[in-house]
């Protein structure tokens, strides 16, 4: 289970209480700068993927903040960070071979 988030850049830091807290800081957070991304703005992108209770804290924590992002935005989000994550680690397999 993940959830996307969209931070305004002027709250970026309350990714800190996402990796403070005792259960979210456990679930896998990445986090992403809009135009790291190849989107417009200033916004961090933050996925937290884990269990289902470290996912719900997590919307708990930033519910004021930055609620989920849902449907195709969520899903263009994560497949574009999950893209570069595969990108890095093939780079790593030609770096260091099978």
């Amino acid at each position: 289970m993940y959830r996307v988030f969209r931070l305004p850049a002027a709250h970026a830091s309350k990714v800190d209480l996402l990796l403070h807290d005792d259960l979210v800081g456990r679930q896998s957070v990445i986090t992403r700068d809009a135009k790291g991304l190849g989107l417009k703005g200033e916004d961090r992108y933050v996925v937290v993927e884990g269990t289902d209770a470290g996912v719900a804290r997590a919307v708990e924590i930033l519910k004021d903040v930055a609620p989920a992002l849902k449907g195709t935005e969520a899903e263009d989000v994560y497949r574009r960070i999950r893209a570069q994550d595969d990108e890095a680690a093939s780079g790593m397999g030609m770096i260091f071979g099978p």
